[in-house]
C-alpha cells in the first residue's frame, strides 16, 4: 500500500449527516464517501438571490469610489462578481479585495483577483485583524453579504473610521421539510457525526431537534468557530469540534480523527 493510501482517512461504517447548503453539501458528501462513510445531505439553510434594486445598481456603478471590497462567503463573492460583469467589463484598478475564509478567497481568485485573507482563521474577527483594515480616514468599504448577517464587520470598520456600505445579495432560509424527512435524517439514519458550518445552520438544527425524539446530543458535531461551539454546548450538544480549516478534506480528516474509539460523548472537543 502506498503512503498516500495509508494516510487517507478511513470512515468505513461511519454515518455522516451534512447540514450545509447546496452545492457545498454535495461536494463535501463526495469527499466523505471517498473515505468510506455513509452520507446523507440535509441542508438546513437554503439561499436565493435577492432581486436587483436601483440602490444596488447605483452602488455597483460607483465601485471605483471604494477602496476595499469584502465578500463574506463564496456565494456572496459569486453573486457580486456576476453582477459586476454586467457593469464593469474591466474592474477598477486599485481596489483591495478580501474574502472571509479560503473558499471565498478562491471564488475571488478564480475571477483573476488577488484577495487578502487572514493568515489564521476564517471568521470576521480574523479578517478584522488584518493590518490593512486597522484604521481609516473616511475611505469607503463595500461589504457583500446575505440579507441578514452579523453586524460585527460593519460596526468595527465604522468605528475605525471607514464609511461602510453593506450590500445584501441573497437571503437565507430554512427549507420546509416534512416530519417524515426529518425523522429519517435525525432518527433513522442516526449519524455518528453532524456537519453544521454556520450559526444559522446550528440554530435550525436545534429547532428541529426540539421537535424530534432524537438522541444526537452526544454525537460529534463539526462547527466553524468557538462562538458556534459555545452555542452548541448551550443547546445541549456535548461534543462540538472545530477543524483546523473548513476545506473539505480537512473536515473529513477532522471527523476521521475524532470518531475512532468514541463512545457517546467521549473524545476530544474544542
Amino acid at each position: 500500500m502506498d503512503t498516500h493510501q495509508a494516510d487517507s482517512p478511513d470512515l468505513s461504517g461511519r454515518r455522516v449527516l451534512i447540514c450545509r447548503p447546496e452545492p457545498e453539501a454535495s461536494r463535501l458528501a463526495r469527499q466523505f464517501e471517498a473515505a468510506g462513510a455513509s452520507v446523507r445531505v440535509f441542508p438546513l439553510v437554503a439561499r436565493e438571490p435577492l432581486p436587483e434594486t436601483p440602490e444596488r445598481r447605483t452602488t455597483l456603478l460607483s465601485l471605483d469610489e471604494f477602496s476595499h471590497v469584502i465578500a463574506v462567503s463564496p456565494y456572496a463573492a459569486h453573486l457580486l462578481l456576476e453582477e459586476l460583469d454586467t457593469w464593469w467589463p474591466q474592474l477598477p484598478v486599485g481596489l483591495n479585495w478580501y474574502g472571509v475564509g479560503s473558499g471565498t478567497a478562491r471564488a475571488l481568485a478564480e475571477h483573476g483577483l488577488e484577495p487578502r485573507i487572514p493568515d489564521y482563521g476564517w471568521t470576521s474577527e480574523a479578517l478584522l485583524s488584518l493590518p490593512s483594515l486597522a484604521s481609516f480616514n473616511g475611505e469607503r468599504i463595500l461589504v457583500a453579504r446575505g440579507e441578514e448577517g452579523r453586524e460585527l464587520t460593519r460596526k468595527t470598520l465604522e468605528a475605525r473610521g471607514a464609511r461602510v456600505t453593506v450590500m445584501p445579495l441573497y437571503r437565507r432560509f430554512c427549507p420546509d421539510y416534512p416530519p417524515a424527512k426529518i425523522n429519517a435524517m435525525l432518527n433513522e439514519f442516526d449519524p455518528h457525526a453532524i456537519i453544521a458550518l454556520s450559526g444559522e445552520t446550528l440554530n435550525n438544527l436545534i429547532a428541529l431537534c426540539a421537535n424530534s425524539s432524537h438522541t444526537l446530543y452526544d454525537r460529534l458535531i463539526i462547527v466553524p468557530a468557538r462562538r458556534i461551539a459555545d452555542q452548541a454546548r448551550a443547546a445541549g450538544f456535548n461534543a462540538p469540534f472545530i477543524p483546523g480549516s473548513l476545506a473539505d478534506n480537512d473536515i473529513v480528516a477532522a471527523v476521521a480523527e475524532q470518531l475512532p474509539g468514541r463512545e457517546g460523548g467521549s473524545g476530544k472537543a474544542k
